[in-house]
């Protein structure tokens, strides 16, 4: 008889266009781990006792959240680590030895890898336009807000805008817009753009798969901008394709997913995944 194997998985609901078994299971091939990654649908009605099932299962190590589940798993968890505390989300559970379990946010290291590079950069200003005041846009405000960036937090409702900039970061400098100023031209004339870094993020579901694209003229775009859309059904969003037809740079949702991944795949199973393979993985899950 064939022992239990360690496992992990991805619960959502719904879980069925979920790549995170792809990305894992990958990793799990390339080290030749005895374990499993899965993917379960868990209902929120369901979720608290799929987590008391998971408590008693020694072989379960944890598993990552999706929609729509991020906020609402806090209060059925045991502890919080102090990011995940500070986002007010959870995209990764961990059992404890102990049988506790304890959550963690992993989106704002994988939302910030593929800018790495740039953020070590000096810089006269950083300003991010983030688009979005949804579960997604917590992770990317408290990451950039982490940085120096100025923010200008577009959303539907202003209101919400505010008071989600004042619960994640607290400060005065930042800055709230319709989404729906961004759609329309403007003729502002911006400045010399040496020195600075300017951002547009995504963070809606517009553009996704099933929705209708992000309505955004690039007029509000200054020159040398960065598009960054977290859409990743599609990774070539319209957005996207938009950006790189205005001679901008982009980066398309797979970075953060696939970042995101790696931190939670590591607490999982005490193991860094093999990131010198990333163009393969990328390639196996466009397919």
């Amino acid at each position: 008889m064939t022992a239990p194997r360690p496992y992990a998985e991805v619960v959502g609901d719904p879980i069925k266009q979920s790549k995170s078994p792809a990305i894992h299971g990958f990793w799990i091939e390339k080290l030749g781990l005895d374990a499993e990654y899965r993917a379960a649908q868990v209902t929120p009605e369901g979720l608290a006792d799929y987590l008391a099932n998971a408590r008693s299962d020694e072989n379960w190590a944890g598993c990552n959240v999706t929609m729509p589940h991020k906020q609402a798993i806090i209060p059925l968890l045991d502890s919080l680590d102090p990011l995940a505390e500070k986002v007010g989300a959870v995209n990764t559970v961990v059992r404890q030895p102990d049988g506790t379990l304890r959550g963690f946010n992993t989106d704002v290291g994988g939302f910030l890898e593929p800018l790495a590079g740039l953020l070590d950069q000096p810089h006269l200003f950083r300003m991010a336009r983030v688009l979005g005041t949804g579960g997604a846009s917590r992770a990317v405000i408290t990451a950039l807000d982490r940085h120096n960036i100025v923010l200008v937090l577009a959303g539907r409702n202003t209101d919400k805008a505010a008071e989600l900039i004042a619960e994640l970061t607290g400060a005065s400098d930042h800055h709230i817009a319709p989404l729906a100023h961004f759609a329309e031209p403007t003729d502002f004339a911006f400045d010399d753009r040496e020195g600075c870094l300017d951002l547009i993020v995504n963070t809606t579901p517009l553009g996704m798969r099933g929705q209708p694209p992000l309505p955004f003229d690039f007029s509000h775009a200054p020159p040398g901008s960065v598009c960054y859309d977290i859409v990743t059904d599609p990774l070539e969003t319209e957005f996207l394709k938009n950006a790189r037809a205005q001679g901008l740079a982009t980066i398309d949702g797979l970075s953060m997913l696939i970042g995101q991944a790696a931190e939670a795949f590591e607490l999982f199973f005490g193991k860094k995944p093999p990131r010198g393979d990333d163009a393969q993985l990328r390639e196996r899950l466009m397919q």
